[in-house]
């Protein structure tokens, strides 16, 4: 399929909707926020870091037990476009702190970036940490039968192929290996990309764009969603929230819509970090704590 042609007003709408950093003058100070509590985080909770989980460098994960033995397990996949290297796991260890003393076990995984590898390698690799965390949770006092996900923007997409995925085909693994899942800010369209300015490093083609868009793939996991956006996001952040909600409940997948208030692309996930917050809340009653 050839490229679609779009007027350069269209192509600048498509950038101005889907790049944070041009709405959002402020990211650097909150992504600077996000690793000062996570370097708080990790020196007081048990953690164990960079346990490898796959083959190359970026293929490592960090575990935040729970005090007891058969928690629920959640793994928080962080954003970044699928190519920011100054976005990475070490950002995103404060959203174990509520978690854990609500008594689950908790799981962020890195993986490569783009342009060395495409987007479809870092769905495998996702899908690798994912068997990874079934197989060895229990050494960490996880329920491996109580897996759910979260994730922030491209680790929001990423989120979505999880519950895409086939996990019988993957190995001997349940169908619903996976329990719950909390995408936010999501981009489960991904087509629209081919035409940002992030296309020279994710090389997008039209078929990897259909084939790892969550919003055209059929959901295999029957597990219940809760999707979240920021309400002060552009316009297409929510349609993507919005349109892949539907995409679920058309399946007969329970899925809930939230727009967070007063919440830009980078705030939201400030809220993983407070126990007492709405989001926070309603993602570990998902988890039954």
């Amino acid at each position: 399929m050839a490229k679609q042609r779009l007027t350069r007003a269209q192509i600048e709408d498509i950038n101005f909707q889907y790049l944070p950093r041009l709405t959002v003058r402020n990211a650097d100070q909150y992504l600077r926020k996000s690793a000062e509590r996570s370097v708080r985080a990790r020196r007081k909770l048990a953690c164990v870091t960079d346990l490898s989980y796959g083959p190359s460098a970026g293929q490592v994960l960090d575990v935040f037990p729970a005090d007891q033995k058969g928690a629920p397990v959640h793994v928080f996949i962080h954003g970044g476009y699928w190519r920011a290297r100054e976005i990475s796991k070490a950002h995103y260890s404060y959203v174990a702190a509520p978690m854990v003393s609500a008594g689950a076990t908790v799981v962020v995984p890195d993986y490569d970036l783009c342009p060395e590898v495409r987007i479809t390698d870092i769905v495998a690799q996702i899908r690798a940490a994912v068997v990874w965390i079934y197989r060895n949770i229990g050494q960490y006092n996880g329920d491996r039968k109580n897996i759910y996900l979260s994730g922030h923007s491209a680790g929001g997409h990423l989120t979505g192929m999880m519950i895409a995925t086939d996990w019988t085909k993957e190995g001997r693994f349940p169908r619903d290996l996976i329990r719950g899942t909390a995408p936010l800010s999501g981009l489960f369209d991904i087509e629209p990309h081919r035409h940002s300015q992030l296309q020279s490093d994710i090389r997008l083609t039209a078929r990897e764009a259909k084939a790892m868009s969550p919003m055209y793939l059929t959901p295999v996991v029957r597990s219940p969603s809760i999707i979240a956006v920021g309400s002060v996001e552009p316009d297409l952040f929510h349609w993507q929230s919005l349109a892949y909600a539907a995409h679920l409940r058309r399946h007969r997948i329970q899925a809930e819509y939230l727009s967070t208030p007063g919440d830009h692309h980078f705030s939201i996930t400030s809220r993983l970090g407070k126990a007492r917050d709405p989001l926070t809340r309603a993602i570990l009653a998902q988890m039954g704590l």
